[in-house]
């Protein structure tokens, strides 16, 4: 038996290093990696049967999907988002997925669209609540404080003024006098003194820039990086769950406020300390009992829920390869 492991097609403008960490996640239970598969383009495989773990957010490329039957899935933390399930859960979508079940899901709503197809499905979490092999001794633990793509979906420079077309549309629109706010709504919970200080984090880099051994090398840096860390502040899920896993205090930022990106949470958010934002007006509220603003004294102790699912989640994928 061959074993795969999943790349990622980048969009026009930046890539999501958290898909790095993710196959990073599924690679550390392979005895070997025989070939890296495409998510977009598993329909289009062909060659000698491969093991491939399943798990992230599927798909972009909704008129690809179903995968290959040479391709044997393992399916763990599979995500499906709502822009996509109306095409992958077409008739031939959903025997696919029968097929293969039960399918362990990321999140409750993929759990919860599945079912209501009369498909066998259960939450498992996400398997990046496993790198705890990229944990270390807490001897080795520095001062270093990462504040990691914080309220990634509001107005953002690299968003806003990527080319001339799109700039002029965002002056229209009124997005591009919104670039204050993300440091304006930070401002209320995190200290000057931090915000000054600490080392922000970019796991959106720009696209066509890296080669996909490259994009691996930056997922394991950065996993290196939290591992060590004092503390990390995110909104990025596969910056949190990994912190989980390496037993990094870290406190996850949630300002999103479309569907697209909640359903994304749904019994993921339980894990973390957290931080809810308002994203109009900037007013929070805390999990964790925060009083007064996050600075570099703050210091919090993870929920420690996600054992139970990291466990679970080992057993599951040794089973199964």
């Amino acid at each position: 038996m061959k074993y795969g492991l999943l790349k990622y097609d980048e969009n026009k403008r930046f890539f999501n290093v958290g898909d790095n960490i993710q196959s990073l996640a599924a690679k550390q239970f392979l005895p070997k990696v025989d070939v890296f598969l495409n998510r977009e383009k598993l329909a289009d495989y062909k060659g000698d049967k491969v093991k491939l773990i399943m798990n992230g957010w599927f798909t972009h490329n909704i008129h690809n999907w179903t995968p290959s039957d040479d391709i044997s899935p393992i399916f763990v933390s599979f995500h499906m988002n709502n822009t996509a399930a109306p095409a992958m859960l077409s008739e031939n979508g959903i025997a696919y997925l029968k097929k293969h079940e039960p399918i362990g899901c990321r999140d409750q709503f993929t759990v919860n669209i599945l079912k209501e197809k009369g498909i066998d499905a259960y939450f498992t979490g996400c398997l990046t609540l496993t790198l705890d092999s990229y944990k270390v001794d807490d001897t080795e633990r520095d001062d270093k404080i990462y504040i990691v793509d914080p309220l990634y979906s509001y107005p953002r420079p690299e968003k806003i003024f990527y080319n001339p077309k799109i700039t002029l549309r965002n002056i229209l629109n009124g997005t591009a006098f919104q670039l204050s706010k993300k440091r304006k709504h930070l401002k209320n919970f995190i200290s000057d003194d931090l915000l000054n200080t600490a080392e922000f984090i970019n796991q959106e880099p720009p696209s066509n820039t890296y080669s996909d051994e490259e994009k691996f090398e930056m997922a394991e840096t950065l996993l290196k990086k939290y591992a060590k860390a004092k503390l990390v502040i995110t909104s990025r899920i596969h910056c949190a769950l990994p912190c989980l896993a390496l037993g990094t205090p870290v406190i996850f930022v949630n300002g999103f406020d479309s569907f697209v990106d909640s359903c994304r949470f749904d019994g993921i958010l339980e894990l973390f300390n957290r931080i809810d934002i308002n994203s109009k007006t900037g007013e929070f509220t805390s999990n964790f009992g925060l009083s007064g603003k996050v600075n570099k004294n703050t210091r919090v102790k993870n929920l420690e829920k996600h054992h139970d699912l990291a466990k679970a989640l080992k057993e599951k994928v040794k089973s199964q390869l």
